[in-house]
């Protein structure tokens, strides 16, 4: 079933794939220069310093790269054997970011542990240790997950506690990544389709449910529906943002030359840094951003899928979930800011401001790396 799923990848086994190191490598160098472009006017009227945040953003890709090399010198069946403890691990996180003095409360949502001098998003945190937890678990339970529903519910039992805590913050966008990665993990691994289809059901009529009730959720998927209507009100930042798509046309405004990051759209440098990226290189260079995404993700599908036919259930796992958690995010974002999708806050990995996502993505990164490099070791 796990051959048939991704048969049509064509894969080439490499010793520690290069191209998938090359995409990381431009991804992150995409990132640092719209992160300076998007935010050098902001900073400099703010904090008087236009390299503000691009200092910090340096600071943090430094972290991570030290972080990642750290994680990648670990063998993958130590990250299997202590997976139950990162599953106590994220959920403490997440209760303790609840906690008042110890979660810190940013534009009214408590997602912030305070660590004095900076401040790490706990669902960040919670998102590495979630998916090595339903790597292993998957691996280890495979034939229960799929043939028994109470493997099936145990998951999802798992799941449901991490999305409630996640809500509680609340952090609606974090909560929906994690819960479309651990389905995709889920169908990978074999899980029969109707099972497939009653938790894909049951997190739709949640989700809908959720955004209902909450009249913030549901005015901003009013505003999605028309932002035209609502432009000076909760429609502000959508319509700012597709002005700033307008404003690209085929091949933008170029590096430098955005308007909308000049204080009219909020969150410039970080949410809707795609924006200011469409306006500044156009429809063209949107287009191959989006490809570049592609091919990185579709190099750890591939890698996965090479584990997997080796029975390295848990590395093929790993990979497959990091590499479905890149793609969820990834498409999430730019969905939000084209106005495909309603207003989340959520990051676009590896490009936009932020030291808790860019330290995370270097941390399921360099895991994707150690796991290709035992595979290589094999040939």
């Amino acid at each position: 079933m796990i051959s048939q799923a991704l048969a049509s990848i064509s894969v080439e086994n490499t010793t520690m794939d290069r191209s998938l190191i090359a995409a990381a490598a431009l991804l992150l160098s995409v990132g640092m220069v719209m992160v300076a472009s998007s935010s050098m006017d902001f900073a400099f009227a703010t904090y008087g310093d236009p390299w503000f945040f691009v200092k910090k953003q340096c600071l943090f890709l430094c972290v991570g790269i030290l972080g990642g090399a750290i994680i990648a010198s670990v063998p993958t069946d130590i990250w299997q054997k202590y997976a139950g403890v990162l599953l106590l691990v994220g959920l403490v996180l997440l209760l303790a970011v609840l906690v008042p003095g110890i979660g810190k409360v940013v534009n009214g949502s408590r997602r912030w542990l305070d660590l004095g001098p900076v401040g790490i998003q706990a669902s960040e945190l919670a998102k590495f240790c979630f998916i090595i937890y339903f790597a292993s678990y998957l691996a280890r339970k495979n034939e229960e997950v799929k043939a028994r529903w109470a493997g099936f519910f145990k998951m999802v039992m798992v799941l449901g506690l991490a999305a409630i805590l996640l809500l509680a913050e609340p952090d609606f966008g974090s909560a929906v990544v994690l819960s479309m990665t651990l389905s995709c993990m889920m169908f990978v691994a074999g899980i029969p389709v109707f099972r497939f289809a009653i938790i894909a059901l049951f997190g739709l009529a949640s989700m809908f449910s959720l955004a209902y009730l909450s009249p913030y959720r549901w005015e901003r998927i009013v505003a999605f529906m028309d932002p035209w209507s609502r432009q000076f009100d909760s429609g502000y930042q959508l319509v700012q943002s597709l002005i700033a798509f307008g404003r690209g046309e085929w091949f933008g405004a170029g590096l430098g030359n955005s308007l909308q990051k000049l204080f009219f759209l909020p969150e410039a440098h970080t949410d809707f840094i795609f924006a200011i990226y469409a306006e500044e290189f156009g429809f063209v260079g949107a287009i191959l951003l989006v490809v570049l995404y592609g091919f990185f993700v579709w190099r750890m599908i591939a890698l996965a899928r090479i584990a997997l036919s080796r029975q390295k259930l848990f590395s093929g796992f790993l990979v497959f979930g990091i590499a479905g958690m890149f793609a969820m995010q990834a498409f999430i974002n730019m969905g939000v800011a084209s106005g495909l999708l309603p207003t989340k806050g959520l990051t676009l990995p590896l490009i936009s401001y932020g030291g808790s996502s860019l330290l995370i993505c270097c941390l399921l990164i360099a895991l994707v790396f150690r796991v290709s490099w035992e595979e290589s070791e094999i040939e």
